[in-house]
């Protein structure tokens, strides 16, 4: 049986006010192996939320963020009845310099398919919510994606330049691409925006499992549409791995099909 939304949204925010917030502005960083963040909130989140979900669903197992590969690999393999994917602090980099755009991310995964992504924003009190097959939900409301015109030049585009091959980045910006650029640095949230209509185009050169596993369920129950690719957009992705993926999306069907031909995949050197 599907987790419940409603008692997973509640621990999260529960979390949220016990580790992460508190520790908001107070807080340094110690840079990984891998060069990203880590902090002692998302530690301490994802040791919580191990605790309270193994109280509340006894025998599910979490594959988080901040566990060795060996670790998240061996749970992939191991997982057949269902497995929680946790990226504690989605956006570390921002919550580490004070910038107020990071989120927790958590999904339930079931033979390779996520049926239930919930993500807060504790800053905003903004936890969005999805089942597969039921929609998507912002504190509770059905939220869809917006966009102000059938044209790209009426969108804005979310893009993570520091993931595109620098070389591709003007072709990017020509005229007709986009009406302006953004980017939130946290991927949940930028999954999130796109469900809620508060962004039209998006582009992601190489995200995780945690990063997108909630995210992208949520933008695609709201009717938001979106791609998964390997090796920079070579290649469709399939099934569920640690492999980072290249992420695409828009606002509908029409307007992707649009995008992508600005993108022009795979982003290799031409």
């Amino acid at each position: 049986m599907t987790p419940d939304v409603q008692l997973v949204s509640r621990l999260l925010r529960s979390v949220a006010a016990a580790e992460i917030m508190p520790r908001y502005q107070h807080i340094r960083a110690e840079q990984k192996a891998d060069g990203s963040l880590v902090t002692a909130a998302d530690l301490a989140t994802q040791r919580w939320l191990i605790e309270r979900l193994e109280q509340v669903y006894p025998g599910i197992p979490l594959l988080g963020e901040e566990m060795s590969t060996s670790d998240q690999q061996a749970l992939l393999e191991s997982a057949d009845t269902g497995v929680w994917i946790l990226d504690p602090l989605d956006g570390t980099s921002n919550f580490a310099c004070g910038f107020p755009g990071f989120a927790i991310s958590l999904a339930y995964v079931e033979r390779g398919e996520t049926l239930l992504g919930v993500i807060l924003d504790p800053v905003r009190d903004e936890c969005f919510s999805a089942r597969r097959g039921a929609g998507a939900t912002l504190n509770g409301a059905l939220i869809r994606p917006f966009s102000p015109g059938p044209s790209l030049t009426d969108c804005l585009a979310m893009i993570d330049l520091k993931r595109v091959p620098p070389e591709r980045i003007p072709a990017l910006f020509r005229h007709g691409g986009f009406r302006s650029q953004r980017n939130l640095g946290s991927v949940a949230l930028d999954w999130c925006w796109l469900a809620a209509g508060r962004h039209q185009l998006y582009l992601h050169g190489g995200q995780k499992l945690w990063d997108y596993a909630a995210g992208r369920l949520i933008a695609t129950e709201a009717g938001a549409a979106s791609r998964l690719y390997q090796d920079r957009g070579a290649a469709p992705a399939s099934g569920v791995s640690l492999a980072p993926h290249l992420a695409i999306g828009a606002s509908d069907e029409a307007l992707l099909a649009l995008w992508l031909d600005v993108v022009q995949l795979p982003l290799t050197k031409p």
